[in-house]
């Protein structure tokens, strides 16, 4: 299993990126996915989750509102589209897999981490 991250960089406070996770070696509509991030010194966190047909997602509070879940099945590809960005959202993004639910992700059941993708929000 492959979950390959890309997409992150360096952006201004209240801008926008978009990062990307392309997955190979799974049945891939058949799992959740979502998005974790670790900041330097922190513990990684949960970001948010999409059930495997998208019709259910997950936030964490610190991102509602901002952020964005999509999927596309057929692309085995998951977003995450970040919006009004803080410099506390500054950390490495990671991709994430599991056949449990997306609520079980948001409680921290991963199967598959991807390789991380560093995005840097200066103020």
């Amino acid at each position: 299993v492959q979950l390959q991250a890309s997409g992150g960089g360096l952006v201004q406070a209240g801008g926008s990126l978009r990062v990307s996770c392309a997955a190979s070696g799974l049945t891939f509509r058949s799992y959740t996915m979502g998005w974790f991030r670790q900041a330097p010194g922190k513990e990684r966190e949960f970001v948010a989750a999409t059930t495997w047909s998208g019709g259910t997602t997950f936030y964490a509070d610190s991102v509602k509102g901002r952020f964005t879940i999509s999927r596309d099945n057929a692309k085995n590809t998951v977003w995450l589209q970040m919006n009004s960005l803080k410099p506390e959202d500054t950390a490495v993004y990671y991709c994430a897999a599991d056949l449990r639910s997306a609520r079980a992700m948001m409680e921290g059941s991963v199967s598959y981490w991807g390789q991380g993708t560093q995005v840097t929000v200066s103020s």
